[in-house]
């Protein structure tokens, strides 16, 4: 195969600290490569080197494949508010697109305006002001999968997205013949795309060739083995280290080559690999929870004219962990801020009069939506609240003016020369890992986490897992993580859209198995009725006048019956494409492929008819 990508002796370092060392690798044709590693550790750097948005501190040599198409995803997406979703897409991918001749362009904007419906974004004049997070990093896919790149660079590809639209982006990678070389947290994103994981540990590359957990076999046996070789070499060290001091006399002439072996073996005898890991038994525990947490009765929510909580009923209990879902914009954050009291009164009306007086104005305008309802909350209530966007950190504070304990820093995976490091130098995934310290430092019986799973590396979600498992209160969480939602929840509140809200009792992996069953079954009820329907308009057409079916010759009375069957068939299979097109369910090429189907049935139909017509009449 074709080797894409050469890296050799590439460096980078920021003031002492050495994020990655002279290092090396080959990316090959067909290769879809995860990237992990710990936070701060350089992964960014890393994929910004190769997309000459920085430069490798000791030169080295990044060769790609001439001629091949490359595509980087980063993480923050630069676009204009002013713009269209199309508008933004087509001037901020003008580099690609000034090389195409007009038939190529066309198809261009078809796979940009195909991509957008797979990714539930169907009118490519909204703003983009007009859009949340989620769908921003949607747009961004679209553009970079439009150009049906040879070679996809992506950082993070799935954070901020909702699940069914990580599906998509799943189905489409696993399913194509690119290469890809991605950093990601999501762990059946990665087993599901990818067949190599490169970790970066320790200034230091590793491949291995698999899945994430053979990659977790492979990286024990790995660190086992490097500890054994370090235990053999202690072993010949204090061997050595006799022959030093019981016989000083030797140490000339050709005993020389002995002593620079000794120092040798001193050094690699001290290389010991201990694994970094956070322990949360310092923030262990919490503060009494009483009987009574959250009770909401009847509770509606509108914001101008949507609806995102319509005659919500229900207690919440001790030590439940409950699961919130839902496609991006469905209200999955706006619950959790009236849960939480998050809401200020400025915010949010009780008075319906108030809400929809003309005097009021348009009270959206300005923040304002319409609460009806009930909610309580527990008077031992202690909420720990994990905002999605985070903390503002003013950026000239150190780690130790945040959390001045030293010892929980350390645990935390901040280590002694981090202590005094201005916040404006943490990565994004370090000040994430330091405001959940904040958190768990409140010790909260109630633990609130609104997408907690964002720049957090795969270490640190293992062992945050493992502390929630523990965790003595009630846990809301809303992610997009499956692992994580699979490995913590008992059951989850689905959000529908139009305020429409279920309680489904299970993990998240066992509510897909549900949804995709029932739709399955849906659309086998749609086929048969559509079936019969065509079925019974075939058999209520008007009846030929017998005298011209009798001037008819053998061959086309034999040509009318098979044109009345043909017929049936194409409308059957149109209903069937019609009906999967307008599910929204369908991958990229499942969907060209039925857009091209329908337009050839279509024809069809018009030449069969005409010529069912003739003969006919």
């Amino acid at each position: 195969m074709a080797s894409y990508l050469q890296i050799e002796n590439i460096s980078k370092s920021y003031g002492p600290k050495v994020l990655f060392e002279n290092i090396g690798f080959n990316i090959n044709e067909g290769d879809k490569i995860a990237l992990i590693a710990p936070n701060g550790t350089g992964k960014t750097s890393l994929l910004r080197i190769l997309a000459g948005e920085d430069k490798s501190d000791s030169g080295g040599k990044i060769v790609f494949l001439k001629d091949i198409r490359i595509a980087f995803l980063q993480q923050e997406y630069d676009f204009s508010p002013e713009s269209s979703i199309f508008d933004q897409i087509m001037n901020h991918s003008s580099s690609f697109t000034e090389h195409l001749d007009t038939e190529h362009l066309w198809e261009y904007e078809r796979r940009v305006r195909q991509l957008l419906t797979s990714f539930r974004l169907p009118d490519p004049g909204q703003k983009m002001q007009e859009l949340s997070g989620g769908e921003i990093k949607r747009v961004a896919l679209a553009e970079m999968l439009a150009t049906e790149a040879d070679f996809y660079i992506m950082d993070e590809p799935t954070n901020h997205l909702d699940i069914d639209a990580i599906e998509f982006l799943e189905g489409f990678l696993s399913r194509s013949r690119c290469t890809l070389l991605m950093v990601t947290h999501d762990r059946y994103f990665l087993d599901k795309v990818c067949n190599t994981v490169m970790e970066l540990d320790h200034g230091s590359l590793y491949t291995y060739r698999g899945n994430y957990m053979q990659y977790l076999e492979k990286r024990e046996e790995r660190i086992a083995n490097r500890n054994a070789e370090t235990d053999k070499v202690r072993n010949i060290l204090r061997r050595e280290l006799e022959w030093m001091r019981s016989t000083p006399q030797a140490r000339t002439g050709k005993a020389r080559y002995r002593i620079n072996a000794f120092h040798e073996l001193k050094e690699r005898a001290g290389q010991t690999y201990i694994q970094q890991k956070i322990s949360m038994s310092e923030v262990q525990g919490s503060t009494r929870l009483g009987t009574k947490i959250i009770n909401c009765k009847d509770v509606s929510f509108h914001y101008g004219k949507t609806c995102y909580l319509d005659h919500f009923t229900y207690n919440f209990q001790r030590y439940e962990k409950v699961g919130i879902v839902g496609r991006n914009g469905a209200g999955k954050s706006t619950f959790i801020n009236l849960l939480t009291g998050d809401y200020t009164p400025e915010m949010v009306s009780t008075d319906p009069e108030t809400y929809y007086s003309d005097k009021a104005g348009c009270p959206w305008q300005h923040g304002q939506g319409l609460l009806t309802g009930t909610i309580e909350r527990g008077e031992s209530l202690k909420i720990g609240y994990y905002h999605q966007k985070g903390i503002s950190f003013n950026p000239e504070d150190t780690v130790l003016d945040i959390v001045n304990d030293t010892r929980l820093l350390n645990r935390f995976l901040f280590s002694h020369d981090m202590l005094n490091n201005r916040i404006e130098k943490l990565s994004g995934g370090e000040k994430r890992r330091l405001y959940l310290l904040t958190i768990l430092m409140q010790q909260p019986n109630l633990l609130v986490l609104d997408e907690p799973t964002n720049d957090l590396d795969i270490v640190t979600l293992n062992i945050l897992e493992e502390y929630l498992k523990e965790f003595q209160g009630t846990l809301i969480i809303i992610s997009h993580d499956r692992h994580f939602l699979d490995r913590l929840t008992d059951h989850l509140f689905v959000f529908c859209g139009d305020g429409i809200v279920k309680d489904f009792i299970g993990s998240y992996s066992e509510y897909r198995e549900f949804i995709k069953e029932y739709e399955s079954r849906q659309k086998s009820i749609e086929r048969a009725e559509s079936k019969a329907l065509k079925k019974e308009s075939g058999n209520n057409r008007p009846e030929r006048d017998k005298t011209a079916a009798k001037r008819l010759t053998y061959k086309e009375q034999r040509e009318l019956e098979q044109l009345e069957r043909d017929l049936e068939a194409l409308n059957a299979e149109k209903a069937e494409l019609e009906a999967s097109l307008s599910s929204g369910s369908m991958q990229f090429e499942e969907l060209q492929k039925a857009s091209e189907r329908i337009s050839k049935i279509i024809a069809l139909l018009d030449e069969k008819e005409t010529r069912w017509l003739e003969l006919s009449c």
